[in-house]
């Protein structure tokens, strides 16, 4: 399970700074990609802000799945799980949406609980007074 979940981890990570890049570089092929249409009239604020959110949150998985402390990473991992829950919930309410737009947010929920509860649960706290 401990490979599984490094790659499941490493994967996340790299496909988040991905697709914040991909944001920041190419706005309108990721919105696409995203499941919405927002009309930009030449201003890309909502796609830059996404890009540059998926980038750090990318960033930030990677750093800590390398520096290894997987307590950590599993509260990351939780913690995070709220975004894709917010972007699912955003493409489902989108009037035009594809149901197979809803699908790469489904699995980024499911895989950021359950790495972030395996993490916790596989990782013993390394000082008493840790509140996690």
């Amino acid at each position: 399970m401990k490979k599984i979940a490094f790659y499941g981890t490493l994967f996340m990570g790299l496909i988040l700074v991905f697709i914040g890049g991909r944001f920041l570089l190419d706005p309108l092929g990721a919105e696409t990609g995203f499941g919405i249409s927002v009309p930009v009239n030449g201003n890309f604020s909502f796609h830059y802000i996404k890009g540059i959110r998926d980038l750090f949150t990318g960033i930030v998985i990677l750093g800590v799945l390398w520096t290894g402390e997987r307590r950590a990473l599993g509260v990351v991992m939780l913690a995070g799980a709220m975004v894709p829950v917010v972007d699912f919930s955003l493409v489902l309410n989108y009037p035009a949406h594809l149901t197979a737009s809803l699908i790469p947010h489904l699995v980024a929920i499911v895989l950021a609980l359950l790495l972030g509860i395996y993490y916790l649960s596989s990782t013993a706290k390394k000082q008493p007074h840790a509140a996690l």
